[in-house]
């Protein structure tokens, strides 16, 4: 009996090898599927794409307003330069990134992440007021913090966002 556990011992390696070829052919094949619908479905890898407003990138550009990738939907920070209160301000970054979003072909039920930054924490009952639900009944992730700072341009809120198409 020794002798045929320590032949099968010898021989255990080979054997946990020869079992995963089908398992890693699987996954390499799967992979190509995913990469081929991140793709959009075309058979082609994910590129960069820049979705600037009216089509044309300003002059010199420091940013990029939404990049997808794919599938994926990646918004810059949004904010609001205009007197009001962190309630107004929360609501007018909400519906624009609502609207780039749609423009690209997603929703505010598609996000995966946001982050909010607050120009006071002491905004952020009065934020989450008028954040709550915007995301749908399964809101992504977010983190909430308050910019040491402040915001540049005199906006109570930012929030940038990763969505899905």
């Amino acid at each position: 009996m020794t002798s045929n556990r320590r032949d099968f011992m010898r021989s255990a390696p080979a054997v946990a090898a020869v079992a995963a070829v089908p398992v890693l052919a699987t996954a390499t094949a799967a992979a190509a599927d995913d990469v081929e619908a991140a793709g959009r479905g075309h058979g082609h890898k994910p590129r960069k794409e820049v979705h600037w407003p009216g089509g044309q990138p300003p002059k010199d550009p420091l940013f990029s307003p939404v990049v997808t990738y794919g599938d994926l939907v990646f918004l810059s920070g949004i904010g609001a330069h205009f007197p009001g209160d962190i309630r107004a301000h929360t609501d007018h970054v909400l519906k624009e990134l609502k609207r780039n979003l749609e423009a690209v072909g997603s929703s505010m039920e598609k996000v995966l992440k946001v982050n909010v930054y607050l120009n006071d924490l002491a905004d952020y009952d009065g934020m989450n007021e008028v954040f709550k639900g915007r995301f749908g009944a399964k809101p992504g992730v977010r983190t909430t913090i308050a910019a040491k700072s402040g915001i540049p341009g005199d906006s109570l809120v930012e929030i940038d966002c990763i969505a899905v198409r």
